[in-house]
């Protein structure tokens, strides 16, 4: 039988992600970050590394496989910041009448503050079916870039905010709502995410350096719209 996907054109990068994320089952997220009580200012950092990976798997034997990661980075000053966020979703060897769902959000908040600090971000997904007629496969992959003069910490209402939508994630990555309405719901979630953020970076202090929130989307999925 053959291998069906969604044609696209690929740059290196992105191939390159995708074997690393396919061969990477279970990586959760790994992050060298400036200490908490570094935020409230000091020294900047010289460099600071992020990155957060969710990939899942269905297939014969597991017919259904959902995983989400919300995961919160606050880097406060640095010099380099490199942070990369991935979900991956397969499903293989299922049928129409006996389909496969693979279902893969990750969803990567990070601040960090600095009047020179130099940003490097990529934001990936990549979602496959492998000989699986029928089956539901979705990848979102959503990058949230807080970028302030000084270091940023966020207050308990916002975090209260952001855990309350990171509930509402998890119940949306297990249920059965279809693949097509569920990309609806998950940029939902993540604009409520960026006018959380928006509002957080409203309060805070002011300074020279510039001070936006950036969102990053990919979303990858089978059956497409």
């Amino acid at each position: 039988m053959s291998s069906h996907r969604k044609p696209r054109s690929t740059s290196p990068l992105t191939r390159r992600a995708v074997r690393v994320g396919l061969f990477a089952a279970g990586v959760a997220g790994v992050a060298t970050a400036v200490p908490a009580q570094a935020a409230s200012g000091g020294p900047s950092k010289a460099v600071a590394i992020a990155s957060d990976h969710v990939f899942s798997r269905a297939n014969r034997l597991d017919h259904t496989e959902t995983k989400d990661s919300f995961t919160i980075r606050q880097f406060g000053k640095v010099k380099n910041a490199s942070v990369r966020n991935q979900a991956n979703a397969v499903s293989s060897g299922c049928s129409a009448d006996d389909a496969c769902r693979s279902v893969a959000l990750s969803f990567q908040i990070v601040t960090y503050a600095g009047e020179q600090a130099r940003l490097n971000a990529v934001n990936l997904s990549d979602a496959a079916n492998k000989s699986c007629d029928g089956c539901q496969t979705l990848a979102g992959a959503y990058q949230f870039v807080v970028a302030t003069p000084n270091p940023l910490t966020l207050d308990s209402a916002h975090r209260r905010q952001l855990a309350d939508i990171h509930r509402r994630l998890d119940a949306l990555t297990r249920s059965r709502t279809p693949a097509t309405e569920l990309r609806a719901q998950a940029d939902a979630l993540a604009a409520e995410v960026d006018g959380v953020l928006k509002d957080a970076v409203a309060n805070a202090p002011k300074g020279d350096a510039k001070q936006d929130v950036t969102m990053r989307r990919h979303l990858d999925g089978w059956p497409g719209r």
